[in-house]
């Protein structure tokens, strides 16, 4: 997969909507960056972890939705800054518009591709926290890790393997199971 790639002209909210569906991009500042399509491995644990959450947040009833790529998030109108994330939770339904977020998700899981790892380890997480993201996950298939920033109270970075059970922190009774899904790999 190869690495994204700024373009040098900044990109407008009517831009970026203009661009066929099939594009996978998101905007950082204004400027645009290419994405490539997702492997096998991350769309299985993409799907695995969309379940456990569905069936989670499903289960408490509540205002708590779980998206999946290609799913935009507009974290800022000027300059322009939307992403697409593998995965998020949003609580706050008037951030909807029935297009995208508007505004930053409660949590959001990253799944690191070869080609642009220093996008999910570097770049996002300023972003994610400047925009309020309450809990960002970076689950590395290749590293066999999943590293949790967790952005509210007493911060956490902490990083686990993929034979650990993770506590979702933006919830008191959300585990997932890491080893359940690498036994899908």
């Amino acid at each position: 997969m190869q690495a994204l790639r700024p373009q040098p002209q900044t990109i407008t909210l009517k831009e970026y909507e203009a661009l066929p569906e099939d594009v996978r991009a998101e905007v950082f500042d204004g400027q645009i960056y290419y994405m490539a399509s997702p492997s096998q491995e991350h769309q299985t644990i993409s799907m695995e972890l969309s379940t456990m959450l569905n069936i989670y947040l499903k289960s408490k009833k509540g205002p708590c939705r779980v998206f999946h790529a290609p799913f935009d998030v507009k974290l800022n109108d000027a300059p322009l800054t939307i992403v697409r994330p593998d995965l998020l939770i949003v609580c706050d339904q008037d951030k909807l518009d029935g297009k995208r977020c508007n505004g930053a998700p409660d949590f959001i899981i990253e799944i690191v591709s070869p080609g642009n790892p220093s996008d999910d380890y570097i770049r996002k997480p300023y972003y994610y926290k400047t925009a309020g993201v309450r809990e960002y996950w970076i689950v590395d298939p290749r590293r066999k890790t999943v590293t949790v920033n967790y952005f509210e109270g007493d911060e956490l970075n902490v990083q686990y393997s993929f034979e650990s059970t993770v506590k979702v922190n933006i919830y008191d009774d959300l585990y997932i199971d890491f080893s359940d899904i690498a036994d899908q790999l």
